[in-house]
């Protein structure tokens, strides 16, 4: 085979195909017609399938979308500081964003504003920790220094103001609800951070 050659049919794909196969045989055998009910030990299985299949569904779309943004920003010769800020943030954020407003407006508030911090928490923590240790892997460096941009100092600051008046008005004032009003106020702060990171990067 040369480099240019697809190879559609592989042990792979076999496995793939029959585990699908036997799957969907499954479901189609012991799923309840009407209004039946589910045992648990069928039900755990399908739902988490399901979850599988939708999140893998949404991350494929999101992917193709940055992309398309990407090219967009090249032809039309957009600078990639206000591409990173903008529009390619926003499509790395889709996926969330879908699932945390398709969770609230479900009743899962909880989950929904759990999710907000705990998606960008991980790729945070998860995400610099094992970047660093395959760049120390690669490098075998015990140190590797780090310069912060203006626009990442900036995203610091708005996160802890964020963060901040969440507390406040959340647990301090309103005793454990937040407002609805929090939720314009991250809005218009999430707009003066991005004039104010465009604005940092025009001047630096």
């Amino acid at each position: 085979y040369t480099s240019f050659d697809v190879i559609l049919w592989g042990w792979k794909m076999g496995i793939f195909v029959a585990c699908t196969s036997i799957g969907g045989v499954m479901i189609l055998r012991y799923a309840p017609g009407g209004d039946g009910t589910m045992a648990a030990v069928l039900a755990v299985p399908i739902a988490l399938y399901g979850f599988v299949i939708a999140a893998t569904w949404i991350d494929w779309i999101a992917d193709k979308l940055v992309s398309l943004l990407g090219f967009l920003g090249v032809v039309l010769r957009i600078p990639n500081y206000i591409m990173g800020l903008t529009v390619l943030a926003w499509g790395n954020s889709m996926a969330d964003l879908s699932a945390n407003v398709t969770m609230a407006r479900k009743g899962l508030a909880n989950m929904a504003i759990t999710a907000c911090f705990a998606g960008p928490l991980f790729n945070i923590l998860v995400g610099c920790g094992a970047g660093f240790g395959v760049l120390r892997n690669v490098t075998q460096n015990e140190f590797n220094y780090v310069t912060l941009t203006p626009a990442i100092n900036t995203g610091f600051l708005f996160c802890f103001i964020n963060c901040g008046m969440l507390l406040v008005s959340g647990l301090v004032i309103n005793k454990g609800v937040i407002p609805a009003g929090h939720g314009y106020f991250a809005l218009a702060l999430y707009f003066v951070y991005i004039f104010t990171s465009l604005l940092l990067q025009f001047l630096s």
